[in-house]
């Protein structure tokens, strides 16, 4: 049988097979049942449920025709670092880094910092508009997880909020 679309074939192939290793990861905890879910029950359903994802888009990959075969293209080094360094900076920011002396900066920030550094892996950066969606996020993040939810996390730096 031949690939029709490279691009479904192989996703399929990386559903499954995360799918597949978060399905058996989750048979290490209680899993339980319906009715009494055990902490491995969610991650196992949810393993299974992504690797019968995975091989319906392998199928399709397989039989639907496409024009040029959808050839995988050339890695996006450039997005991938933004976004991964975004998530990075994030983690150092919100919670810092004692090894190192560095503080935590807190929340507002630190979405600030993710927001800003993974829009540069688009095309196209517009720091205005990137501006206003930090602060939407911020303004949403704090009514969401300070205010609604009550959590514990630290709004501001130490050198500000003492």
């Amino acid at each position: 049988m031949r690939i029709k679309s490279q691009a479904d074939f192989y996703s399929g192939v990386m559903f499954t097979v995360v799918g597949g290793v978060f399905a058996i990861g989750a048979t290490n905890y209680n899993i339980g049942d319906g009715a009494r879910m055990g902490p491995g029950y969610f991650p196992l359903m949810l393993g299974i449920l992504l690797a019968l994802l995975g091989v319906f888009i392998m199928f399709q990959g397989l039989v639907v025709e496409t024009v040029d075969g959808e050839k995988i293209g050339k890695w996006a080094w450039k997005p991938l670092a933004f976004v991964l360094g975004a998530n990075l900076a994030f983690g150092v920011l919100l919670g810092g880094l004692p090894s190192i002396g560095l503080p935590a900066m807190g929340m507002i920030i630190a979405i600030y910092a993710l927001t800003i550094i993974s829009s540069m892996a688009g095309e196209h950066f517009n720091l205005r508009d990137v501006l206003i969606l930090a602060t939407i996020l911020a303004v949403g993040s704090y009514v969401a997880f300070i205010w609604a939810l009550k959590l514990q996390i630290q709004v501001w730096p130490t050198f500000i909020s003492g």
